[in-house]
Parts: C-alpha cells; structure tokens; sequence
C-alpha cells in the first residue's frame, strides 16, 4: 500500500494540499493536477495507482476525464476515486463509469486513509460491457 503513486486533480490548491498533508506521511507518492489536461498529461506521463479526481474541476470535466481514463485499455486499470462537494448526486451516474470510489467534501483525515486503503485493496473496477 505505502509508496503508492496518487495523482490528486484538484483546481482548489488549499484542498489539494491538505489532500497531500493526510496522505503522504503515510508514505504515498502524491502528484498534483489543478485541471482536466494537467490530468491526463499527468496519467501519460507515469501512471498512478490511484487518481483522486475532482468532478468540477476547469477545462475536461471530472467526468470526462474520468470517461478518457476508463476507456483507454493504457489507462482503465487505473483506480479512480471520484472526490465532490455536492454530495450524492452524481454518485451513481459516475461509479457506472468506472469510478473505483466517491468521496464527498468536506472530509476527515481518517475517511480519506480508509477510501484509499480499500480501493488500492480491491481490482480496478471494470466498466459493464456492451
């Protein structure tokens, strides 16, 4: 689990520092992208284990990220956990698009360190085929 590679996509940076504070004493290696193209330059350029993506976030949505993830054969095995402030509303449209975890904002430290554990514990989850 420890040394983990995690792509946090984030546009607010006070978030994706505290994000980082939780995350890296417990020996992840943690990246940033504050939007769509520095996340999926990010994903090209070395693959994460895991990617903490923001729905609302500029440029490509979270959910259009997201899509680019899961249907690139390169990148769909990539854990992806959906993080939001608007609760459970988009929760199901995106765990059908692959999203291996959702997460909603405000959160505690303890809850981010068990939603990290469990997905990198289980398979990527794979999208329903045709």
């Amino acid at each position: 689990m420890s040394g983990a590679k995690i792509l946090i996509v984030e546009d607010h940076q006070t978030m994706r520092e505290a994000m980082r504070l939780v995350l890296e004493p417990e020996g992840f290696d943690i990246r940033e992208a504050a939007d769509g193209a520095a996340a999926l330059a990010a994903v090209q350029e070395d693959l994460p284990d895991l990617v903490f993506l923001d729905l609302n976030i500029p440029g490509s949505s979270g959910s259009e990220v997201l899509q680019q993830l899961k249907s690139d054969p390169a990148t769909s095995g990539v854990r992806v956990i959906i993080v939001t402030a608007t609760g459970e509303e988009a929760k199901q449209r995106v765990m059908g698009m692959g999203a291996d975890g959702y997460f909603t904002k405000p959160f505690s430290p303890i809850a981010l360190l068990r939603t990290v554990e469990q997905v990198l514990a289980e398979p990527p989850a794979q999208r329903p085929g045709p």
